[in-house]
């Protein structure tokens, strides 16, 4: 198949914003996870997205993909005219997110008779059909993908969806790149970090954003530290500098047991350094985080929204707790940290949980399948 990919951003050129913050969003992760698989299959894949500077090229290929960026003010324009004369043929259109731009994709598709897969990938994508022209496009599209439960409702009660036209597909991540470590391979990997081989090992592994609760984590940490003065905390991400700096001074207050460890490319050492995962986001679409520390079997305490809903199953894989309950948020990581069966017990059945649930490659077989489905009837 030739597939027409259509993303907000993608491979904008640079990795942080002004004020820290890392510009490579879960929507780009999820094009890039997606566009790979797709084209390991066999398929030719075309992502059109935002250009945002005159410092990156209008079009290159990218890992096998062929990568067009739209120039803005003539966006609209550039979609039509690329797909009537340079980017003829396409056999599918697959629309993540919900950019503005994506609805000439899909008015498109539309008029060349090929079907259009929509996949949102965050709550706040969410549409109402009968707000503007171009919502009435995006539920014009043939086939939907929900990462979530909470987003299979939204396209349902808001999106005017039918459905039949929906099915739940997680976005998938390559569980074999986040395997649990054994006894060894922790203390190998702690000693390695600096960092003690039997001491309870706390882990955020997010943006350093208000939006994944910093605070809520802070506060946390202020009653766990005391409770547990053998704990530690790390915190992997980049993030606005603000809230790094304020972390840097918990972390004086607490013994320098708050470890700020910044944004790096393998988290998944970290994930095998640790013992249980910590994620008080306020608002998710299925979080990839969550999933790769479920992978390497790590018991996790998580807000209990749309998203990890899916994932963590109160008291069987570990906790989801209100966002805005740090009390909450200690007493349960409190108790995994009392508990080391119950951690084991946990961890496993996360584990076990991801690899049958969100490995990428099932899902790419059944995005394929999805994606060379003919148009909707009417």
């Amino acid at each position: 198949m030739r597939i027409a990919l259509f993303v907000k951003d993608y491979a904008i050129g640079k990795a942080f914003s002004k004020n820290g913050v890392p510009t490579k969003s879960g929507a780009e992760f999820h094009a890039e996870r997606h566009a790979k698989a797709l084209v390991a299959l066999g398929h030719e894949v075309t992502i059109f997205a935002k250009k945002r500077s005159f410092a990156v090229k209008a079009r290159e290929t990218i890992d096998g993909v062929d990568l067009v960026r739209l120039h803005g003010g003539f966006r609209w324009l550039e979609i039509i005219v690329r797909l009537l004369t340079t980017h003829r043929g396409f056999d599918t259109f697959y629309i993540l997110g919900r950019p503005k731009f994506a609805a000439w994709g899909i008015w498109m598709a539309h008029r060349l008779g090929k079907p259009v897969t929509l996949a949102l990938t965050g709550i706040a994508e969410k549409f109402d059909a009968k707000a503007s022209w171009r919502d009435r496009l995006f539920a014009s599209c043939d086939w939907y993908l929900a990462m979530s439960q909470e987003i299979r409702r939204a396209f349902l009660e808001l999106g005017d969806i039918p459905e039949e036209k929906i099915m739940i597909q997680p976005q998938g991540i390559d569980t074999e790149a986040f395997p649990p470590p054994t006894a060894e391979q922790k203390r190998h990997l702690r000693e390695a970090h600096g960092l003690p081989a039997d001491a309870p090992i706390l882990l955020f592994c997010a943006r350093v954003v208000l939006a994944k609760g910093v605070d809520t984590l802070e506060t946390a940490w202020r009653q766990l530290a005391p409770m547990f003065p053998d704990a530690h905390l790390l915190v992997v991400g980049g993030g606005e500098r603000a809230l790094l700096e304020e972390l840097r001074a918990l972390s004086r207050e607490t013994g320098g047991r708050l470890h700020v460890i910044g944004e790096v490319a393998d988290t998944c050492t970290y994930d095998q350094i640790a013992d249980v995962y910590v994620f008080p986001s306020r608002h998710e679409g299925l979080p990839t985080t969550v999933i790769e520390a479920m992978a390497t079997g790590l018991p996790s305490v998580v807000s209990d929204i749309g998203g990890c809903e899916d994932l963590i199953e109160d008291g069987v894989r570990g906790y989801r707790v209100d966002p805005e309950r740090p009390d909450l948020f200690a007493d349960r990581i409190a108790t995994l940290l009392r508990d080391a069966e119950q951690r084991k017990q946990f961890g496993q059945r996360a584990a076990a949980f991801a690899r049958s649930y969100c490995d990428i490659r099932p899902i790419a077989k059944e995005l394929e399948e999805v994606l060379a489905r003919p148009r909707a009837t009417k």
